[in-house]
């Protein structure tokens, strides 16, 4: 089960960093989809975050029951 979370936060990881490519490409052509996108890649940035911390103390928690 751990090995699914470490996949998903990999997951929202390449995802923000996507959002950060068409940021670049369309900054100066369409601003308001690289508004957007800078949302989602806030978000998933986040996501990546909050997930990694999140699988580190279901794991911590894990090994202590196992004690």
């Amino acid at each position: 089960m751990t090995k699914f979370f470490k996949y998903t936060e990999y997951i929202y990881l390449i995802i923000g960093f996507l959002s950060l490519n068409v940021i670049y490409t369309n900054w100066s052509s369409d601003k308001q989809r690289a508004y957007l996108f800078i949302f989602f890649a806030i978000v998933s940035f986040g996501m990546f975050l909050f997930r990694r911390n999140y699988r580190i103390k279901f794991e911590k928690h894990k090994q202590d029951n196992k004690e």
